[in-house]
């Protein structure tokens, strides 16, 4: 599989299926989410800012998908979003995650996002790599703020300011 082969398009329902089996690939590495369920389409397509869903796929199979998620309803939060990036297993360690992480940035600095976050487990080293590598910085972490499997978990909180939005 070459880079071309690869195509990048906004994530659609018909898209779900494929989406959730990704997704639970997450779930199950243990280090990628404290989620330990899929949610249904209708739960998701709720929590997600509609105009940043993003999907990578060769020929009609995704094999990754980016969204984002409003972190408040209040008005003064309305440009903070937080990021999922999920890429199947079977294409880890090919760059698409990076990939999907900056087509993401661009699309959020398109619909007025100025800030996205992230808080990702201290062992998810791949994903801490693609977030620093686009411009995300370290703003400190949160221990112990959850249990896995009766082990208490750290997360790295990152964000990114754009240069481009809220920058008046």
């Amino acid at each position: 599989m070459s880079e071309t082969n690869i195509t990048y398009r906004e994530l659609e329902e018909k898209d779900w299926k494929q989406v959730l089996e990704i997704y639970k690939q997450g779930i199950k590495t243990g280090d990628a989410t404290f989620e330990t369920n899929t949610p249904d389409w209708i739960y998701w397509n709720k929590n997600h800012i509609e105009s940043c869903r993003i999907i990578a796929e060769v020929n009609t199979k995704v094999i990754g998908w980016a969204a984002i998620s409003a972190v408040s309803s209040r008005k003064v939060y309305a440009g903070v979003a937080e990021v999922s990036v999920y890429v199947s297993t079977e294409f880890s360690g090919k760059k698409i995650g990076s990939t999907l992480l900056e087509k993401l940035v661009n699309e959020s600095e398109k619909n007025g996002i100025w800030t996205l976050q992230s808080s990702i487990f201290r062992e998810n080293i791949p994903s801490l790599k693609i977030h620093k590598k686009l411009r995300f910085r370290k703003i400190g972490y949160r221990e112990k703020v959850g249990k896995m499997n009766g082990t208490w978990r750290d997360t790295v909180l990152l964000e990114r300011r754009s240069s481009k939005v809220g920058i008046e």
